[in-house]
């Protein structure tokens, strides 16, 4: 059977050239593309943000306004009388629009109803019926244009739009069988009419035949094709995740199937359960990663992996929490610091897997920054973006996650664990280091930038003495060696022509110095030998004229501010002597009135 609709296909499009360039003198040939037609029509009316309920708005005005423009409205505002489209109403191509969007109508409002289907189960019956009249819409479609007014492009854009439909519809009753042979055909016939189009047009046709792909490898895998998953997977990480709308979906009930049998995980020596149904689904999705990323065609590609895979991470790791949260045996041990419990030891174990997927990405993005660097540097007017200091912040992204690698709850005590970590600790404090003296040669600051060279030195060594160093880790840091030593020596070398003094060895190294004037007048490197042409110039840096202006101490201000502590003698035995002379005691006023002047002299 589908041997024999692709020699028709292949007969249908051959003939398509012909109609398609030429037409009938005595009889007009009229041309719809339907396909074209359906993606404008859904990018510019919501489909572009899935918004259908807008798009079968759109499709029931259009309906409306083709009727009221063709005169084939089906009767009055009071009465209703159907008026379907015969082959004998045809004038033009736009009388084929109205089946079109009354399908589009139905199918809209099936996709509306797919995603209310996710709270409100009921309402899965009504999307499969939408579908079944969608199907009948389009099988009136393909009736009218098997017509002779209509050329053999339109005729096989019919086929595979009710071939679609079809699958459509047989995929949401799950008859992967029937499913799979209408959207085989389907994207069959749009495979083989995109070279029979102008290249503007191909593209479209190319774009339907990818978005097809998806279903058909999830029918086959549901009929017994057990790699079908991978396929998905896979091309989920070249980014087609979008091609179906519900593709995340379908690959989640995929492996819903396969979820009970994963009941425990074995980590660091310890077992324990996986309660959560959605961090079983998730684990199984890592167990999978490494396939796909194998199969990754480019370094963009598996880094979207990665970020597809830390979002599922991230949600599975929000439902640990969420039971820990109800755990109350759990909660009383975190509180009093007992052994740490099952879930706990879970959640160390998601968090695990979290940072070691994450420093993955990040070096993934360090190889593609280093590629990119050394295309900067064999082509300076290439790779403006690539920097030095884009891989120091990496790296110093990477010994964050190692940190807290080191600080999981229950892996306090695991000695080999920890000095893994160590070992990765010094193995990415070397790179660090050098590419910070990378970002230091850029600068010119060459003896900063030995001093870290020597410091990255130092950091490999150490870590080519440790005991648990694979053989990928080892190489590099050997490569890492070479490198060092060669930067080391030419930064050096620019140092010594720049002028620079450097100490090595307890010894004073002089070299020839730069034309550029000392700053430091001679009195202030006295202890200093340096070669200075200007001090034998009619304007020599001796000494600062004038001097600069320096803080000193000034004389502190007096201020009497104890006297109003002060505490008075008492003057009462100079007023009984005054007194005892025939004098009037004038009391403490009248002394202080003399005392001051205000009383004045008594008169004789």
């Amino acid at each position: 059977m589908v041997v024999q609709e692709e020699v028709s296909i292949e007969t249908n499009i051959e003939n398509s050239d012909e109609i398609v360039t030429t037409k009938v003198e005595n009889q007009p040939v009229f041309t719809v593309e339907i396909l074209k037609i359906i993606k404008e029509a859904q990018q510019q009316h919501g489909l572009r943000h899935g918004d259908y309920q807008r798009y079968r708005g759109y499709c029931t005005r259009r309906i409306r306004r083709l009727r009221k423009v063709l005169h084939i409205t089906q009767g009055d505002k009071r009465h209703f009388k159907r008026k379907d489209i015969t082959e004998t109403m045809v004038k033009d191509e736009r009388f084929l629009y109205i089946p079109l969007m009354m399908a589009e109508r139905a199918w809209g409002y099936a996709m509306q109803l797919r995603q209310e289907a996710n709270t409100e189960p009921r309402k899965k019956f009504h999307l499969v019926s939408r579908l079944r009249k969608a199907t009948s819409y389009s099988l009136q479609l393909q009736k009218l244009c098997e017509s002779s007014k209509f050329d053999a492009r339109t005729k096989l854009e019919a086929q595979a739009y009710v071939a679609w439909i079809h699958g459509s519809l047989h995929f949401e009753l799950q008859l992967w069988k029937p499913a799979m042979e209408n959207l085989k055909k389907a994207q069959m016939v749009y495979e083989k009419l995109a070279p029979a189009l102008p290249e503007e047009d191909q593209i479209l046709y190319r774009q339907r035949v990818d978005e097809l792909s998806p279903s058909l490898r999830y029918c086959a895998y549901n009929i017994g094709d057990e790699s079908a998953i991978d396929d998905l997977l896979q091309m989920r990480g070249h980014g087609q995740g979008d091609l179906l709308a519900n593709l995340d979906s379908l690959i989640v009930q995929t492996r819903e199937r396969r979820a009970e049998v994963l009941c425990e995980v074995e980590w660091r020596g310890r077992t324990f359960a996986v309660r959560p149904e959605r961090v079983r689904l998730f684990l199984l999705s890592e167990q999978e990663l490494d396939a796909a990323v194998e199969r990754a065609v480019d370094s963009a590609a598996k880094i979207t992996l990665f970020e597809n895979f830390l979002m599922d991470c991230k949600d599975a790791i929000s439902a640990v929490k969420d039971e820990l949260k109800s755990d109350q045996s759990g909660k009383s041990r975190a509180g009093t610091g007992g052994p740490v419990s099952s879930i706990q030891y879970l959640l160390s174990y998601l968090t695990y897997i979290r940072l070691t997927r994450t420093i993955q990405r990040n070096l993934l993005m360090v190889e593609a920054a280093k590629s990119a660097l050394a295309d900067k540097n064999e082509n300076p007017t290439e790779g403006r973006k690539a920097r030095p200091q884009d891989l120091t912040r990496l790296y110093e992204i990477i010994l964050q996650n190692v940190g807290e690698l080191q600080q999981l709850p229950g892996l306090e005590d695991d000695n080999q664990y920890q000095l893994e970590l160590e070992t990765k600790t010094t193995f990415y404090k070397a790179f660090r280091c050098f590419f910070i003296a990378q970002s230091l040669v850029t600068l010119r600051r060459w003896h900063d930038a030995v001093a870290m060279y020597q410091r990255a030195g130092q950091y490999v060594d150490e870590a080519l003495n440790g005991k648990y160093l694979d053989a990928s880790m080892k190489n590099d840091l050997l490569s890492l060696k070479k490198d060092i030593e060669g930067q080391e020596f030419s930064a050096h070398a620019h140092s010594v022509l720049e002028g620079e003094n450097q100490e090595e060895d307890g010894g004073l190294i002089i070299g020839p110095k730069s034309n550029v004037r000392a700053k430091k007048p001679l009195s202030e490197r006295l202890s200093e030998y340096r070669e200075d042409p200007s001090l034998t110039s009619r304007s020599p840096n001796v000494y600062r004229l004038p001097p600069e202006m320096k803080p000193i101490p000034c004389k502190p201000l007096f201020f009497d501010l104890a006297f109003n502590f002060v505490e008075f003698p008492s003057l009462e035995d100079k007023l009984e002597a005054s007194a005892a002379g025939g004098k009037k005691a004038a009391g403490l006023t009248g002394f202080v009135k003399g005392l001051m002047g205000w009383g004045g002299s008594a008169k004789k």
